[in-house]
């Protein structure tokens, strides 16, 4: 039996018994009047002096919330997979079953239990519990204005802050969250920065419950959904590191330099596995990386991102985020430094053919890309100033959908895991925006500014949410480069350049499934993929009317004088309507030049 956690207490903190002895009285020391001082003494008449029952304070309130957590467990007498099934292979058990239903104690207790089963099933007949009297009685949905409130923050423990560059939330109902701190400045070269990344409790927000202690400063940080006390970390030198947080903060082991990226890892996901120790890295290095945690020595496989398809290194594309989900075991997406998302697949026989499908996207740098929950062909990217949605179904188009243009860069995005329409982004103006596609396409359902002066600046009012068609009043700037949603919807997690963490609880119809929404949300992208592909089509059948009459019509050699006269012409027959329009009086020696450049031509 696997120890779970150890309980660890030191011997100081036990406190130690206090001996009282009776002795006299001593003057320990005697100091006599000093009759020069006389002349500073000022008497005070009258002295005033109000007694009360208890000492004057000062009020301080603020409109927080303490994010209240319960800790329950279920103790597996009976029942339960083996350690040696994995429940989520069907192979695996669908042999266990086989194998069990041919034992005699199985029939038996199938025997045994058949008889209570009928009873209560005879009870159920009788009188329907579950029967629905109001079914064609809809009930009015009352709208409610969205809205949030900041209910914890979380703060950098060192001097020296960082960045909040990753966050993870703990699987087993997310009572943790895990904080990835690094410096992504160039060339940070301010003294004692720590390297040391957190594990913070939702009940405790004012110390960290476990200290990680890398080798680098840590850019990405993930929790295992399988054994939630495996955490996979990748370094600003390259590294990856694996921790047993049952054993500390110390890493349990950690990838060799000269094996490891040469650039940042800017993102590491956890495979589904029987064993659950398979890993993935990704790098601006341009090399994706497959890693087993029981041997970290040497990566058990290697794709160099080169979308030539020649797996060369000097043409690979640097790899900024990464994406990979269960419900599609095979594939992952790849963001990178130039714009372009790849879509690859891992069982493809060769290098050059796990680069499946291109997707470029962005003017700039692709900082994140998510898989939407309820639809994995659909998936979401965010880079320079907007976010886009795109499909697998349609390779050399556009994305089917996307916000407008902000005058602050994007810095990350998630989706709500229970609404499939919404989604949550961050800005570098220090602004978290909430999405519903479903609803609002030009504007974001809630925007909501994110700053520590939320909680102590009393001409604000504290947790302040508003419309977008309301200004928003400049309350921090501090820009925000990472978010997560927990499993409900209900709390997201933002962290900050400054090494804040802020949670905000959102308004329950924000995270409310509602009827069909589902259905009308796959409608839309289904009739925004049909959209796109007419207009590629149109688009395509323009370039071929138009590359066949320029093979029909015979070439013809321009003279260079002859277009520049053309040209200068234009100009100014452009230049003298723009006056007439205006009412501007032409001088009679720009006509005469004017017809003189016309008439030339």
């Amino acid at each position: 039996m696997d120890i779970r956690w150890e309980y660890v207490r030191k011997r100081s903190e036990f406190g130690r018994p206090c001996n009282f002895s009776d002795f006299p009285a001593e003057v320990t020391a005697d100091i006599p009047p000093d009759p020069s001082l006389a002349d500073d003494f000022i008497p005070q008449d009258p002295v005033d002096f109000a007694v009360q029952e208890g000492p004057l304070m000062s009020l301080h309130e603020v409109n927080t919330e303490r994010v209240e957590v319960a800790n329950r467990g279920v103790n597996h007498v009976e029942g339960g997979w083996p350690k040696h099934v994995d429940p989520r292979n069907s192979e695996l058990t669908t042999r266990y079953r086989e194998e069990v239903e041919r034992e005699e104690v199985y029939t038996k207790t199938v025997q045994r239990l058949g008889s209570l089963v009928e009873h209560y099933i005879r009870q159920n007949n009788t009188i329907d519990i579950y029967e629905e009297y109001f079914e064609e009685e809809e009930e009015d949905e009352v709208e409610e204005h969205p809205s949030a409130k900041i209910v914890n923050v979380f703060s950098d423990p060192n001097k020296v802050t960082r960045m909040c560059t990753h966050l993870s939330w703990h699987p087993d109902g997310n009572r943790a969250l895990a904080v990835a701190y690094c410096s992504l400045d160039f060339q940070d070269s301010r003294k004692d920065m720590s390297i040391d990344s957190y594990v913070w409790d939702l009940g405790k927000p004012y110390t960290p419950e476990l200290t990680l202690k890398p080798s680098s400063p840590l850019v990405t940080l993930e929790y295992s959904s399988k054994d939630w006390y495996h955490m996979l970390g990748g370094c600003y030198n390259g590294q990856i590191v694996y921790w047993d947080t049952r054993k500390g903060g110390l890493p349990t082991e950690m990838t060799p330099v000269e094996v490891s990226h040469r650039d940042p890892v800017y993102g590491a996901c956890w495979l589904p596995s029987r064993t659950g120790t398979e890993c993935l890295s990704g790098s601006t290095d341009g090399q994706i990386l497959w890693w087993d945690i029981r041997k970290l020595s040497q990566p058990s496989e290697r794709l160099i991102l080169d979308i030539t398809r020649e797996d060369q290194l000097k043409k690979a594309l640097g790899v900024i985020s990464l994406d990979f989900v269960s419900t599609m075991p095979t594939k992952f997406l790849v963001g990178t430094e130039q714009g372009v998302i790849v879509s690859c697949n891992r069982d493809a026989k060769t290098p050059p053919e796990k680069i499946a499908n291109i997707f470029r996207s962005h003017l700039g740098a692709v900082y994140t890309v998510a898989r939407n929950p309820f639809f994995p062909k659909i998936f979401l990217s965010v880079g320079d100033w907007t976010a886009r949605i795109w499909t697998e179904e349609l390779m050399d188009s556009s994305s089917i959908m996307g916000t407008k243009n902000h005058s602050a860069y994007l810095m990350d995005v998630c989706w709500s895991p229970v609404k499939p329409a919404v989604f949550f982004t961050i800005r570098s103006d220090g602004r978290l925006d909430i999405w519903d596609f479903l609803y609002h396409q030009k504007e974001p359902s809630l925007a909501f500014k994110v700053g520590p002066q939320h909680l102590w600046d009393p001409h604000i009012t504290p947790g302040l949410c508003h419309h977008p068609s309301v200004p928003c009043p400049q309350v921090s700037n501090d820009p925000l480069l990472s978010v997560r949603s927990q499993d409900n919807g209900q709390i997201i997690g933002c962290g900050t350049k400054m090494g804040n963490v802020s949670l905000i609880k959102i308004s329950p119809g924000l995270y409310t499934l509602r009827k069909n929404e589902k259905t009308l949300t796959s409608t839309m992208f289904e009739r925004e993929t049909r959209r796109e592909k007419v207009l590629a089509e149109k688009f395509r059948e323009r370039q071929l009317r138009e590359q066949e009459r320029l093979r029909a019509r015979p070439e013809e050699k321009e003279n260079p004088e002859e277009v520049f006269k053309q040209a200068k012409a234009d100009f100014f027959s452009n230049i003298k309507e723009e006056q007439r329009r205006r009412g501007m009086d032409i001088p009679e020696e720009d006509e005469e030049s004017t017809a003189a450049a016309v008439s030339e031509s």
